[in-house]
């Protein structure tokens, strides 16, 4: 099969200015949404490379709602390991991701779209639905002891739970430590000792694919394991269907207490290097490592990425011009960024899908169908 003819590279000059050519186009695979779009990235390295503070400062200031200014925007390097962004800036990022929207007057749009395994099953949630989910589950988890700084592990299925849990946490200036709900009692185990974790959301169950996980059980295996006994204090069992196994006195059933709890809960003001979250490595090729993820930082670069990226925005949203779908799994990098964060910081419709798309063949054609006549998803990260 011939290749595509090369594109004759566009240079940036040692002032950093950047100039095209004629020929200076993307290759045909790769289509470019219109004509200055390879040229506005050129523009942009340029910048950032020209000037990483005014660049990243710049981005920091309207993308993010601040409630104090940062007054440095980067310092450190990575040869010392002392790398810090946007310092002494206060933020919290469940803020800006469902708050900010609320209040410049979108609480009626769709923030999450989730579609079940099942197909068909599927529901709405706006964003003033979703702010009074996570705000009755921050009192609740307050109301357990947690406190800011304390480290929660999430084990959930690809539910509405599972991005309530974790934004319930960065209310309250917990860290949650997700766990992708495919993984084994040991692996839970091993992270719950290195993060030395009080506290654990998890479900009864989640479906995949056809295949019934029965989490909670997953979690008693975990917990009775040597290594974590006496560290886990509050296991927090979201879901209403009771599978008959005898609950310990250590379990809530959320379910059963969250309409107890209030719908508002202030948000805690987070220095910009607090840790958001902690997410291990898959542990495939050694020990699990716990990478933190502190909150500045990651709030502007998720903002950053999914609006440059998928070209994200507010504005689209509202006016119902774009739907976007990332169908990986919230236990994963991917799914932290661009399922949860990322279109939310953005003000963005996000799609949680609790199946997977990949099952056979038929399930793959009609799963996309459903993705995008149904759901009208126009954007989409397939990963």
């Amino acid at each position: 099969m011939p290749s595509s003819p090369p594109t004759k590279r566009s240079k940036v000059n040692s002032d950093d200015d950047v100039t095209m050519t004629d020929t200076d186009t993307p290759l045909s695979v790769y289509p470019s949404p219109n004509d200055s779009a390879l040229t506005e990235y050129k523009i942009k390295h340029a910048e950032s490379v020209k000037d990483t503070s005014k660049f990243w400062g710049d981005i920091a200031k309207n993308s993010i709602s601040w409630y104090a200014p940062f007054t440095q925007t980067v310092t450190g390097s990575f040869e010392e390991g002392d790398v810090g962004f946007f310092l002494n800036g206060k933020l919290n990022v469940c803020y800006n991701a469902v708050d900010r929207w609320v209040e410049a007057g979108h609480g009626d749009q769709t923030a999450v779209i989730w579609e079940g395994d099942e197909p068909g099953e599927s529901k709405c949630f706006t964003f003033l639905e979703l702010q009074k989910e996570i705000c009755r589950a921050a009192n609740m988890l307050k109301s357990q002891g947690v406190k800011k700084g304390d480290t929660v592990t999430i084990y959930m299925p690809m539910k509405i739970d599972i991005v309530v849990a974790m934004l319930a946490c960065a209310r309250i200036g917990a860290v949650h430590s997700v766990v992708f709900a495919g993984f084994s009692a040991e692996a839970i185990a091993d992270r719950i000792e290195h993060s030395q974790s009080k506290f654990v959301c998890t479900s009864h169950y989640g479906q995949r694919g056809g295949k019934t996980l029965k989490l909670y059980n997953i979690i008693q295996s975990a917990l009775d394991h040597e290594k974590v006994a006496g560290i886990v204090t509050h296991v927090f069992v979201f879901g209403s269907v009771d599978d008959g196994i005898p609950k310990q006195p250590r379990d809530i059933l959320v379910d059963a207490v969250i309409e107890d709890y209030r719908p508002y809960c202030p948000c805690e003001w987070m220095d910009s290097e607090d840790n958001l979250f902690i997410l291990y490595t898959s542990g495939s090729t050694g020990r699990p490592k716990g990478v933190v993820h502190t909150t500045g930082g990651y709030a502007v670069y998720a903002h950053y990425t999914s609006s440059t990226v998928f070209g994200l925005s507010a504005e689209k949203s509202a006016f119902g011009n774009q739907v976007y779908a990332c169908v990986a799994d919230a236990g994963w990098i991917t799914g932290h960024t661009y399922i949860v964060y990322g279109p939310l910081l953005t003000g963005s419709s996000t799609f949680l899908f609790e199946s997977t798309p990949v099952v056979c063949l038929f399930n793959y054609c009609y799963r996309y169908y459903i993705l995008k006549f149904i759901h009208n998803v126009n954007s989409n990260f397939m990963m």
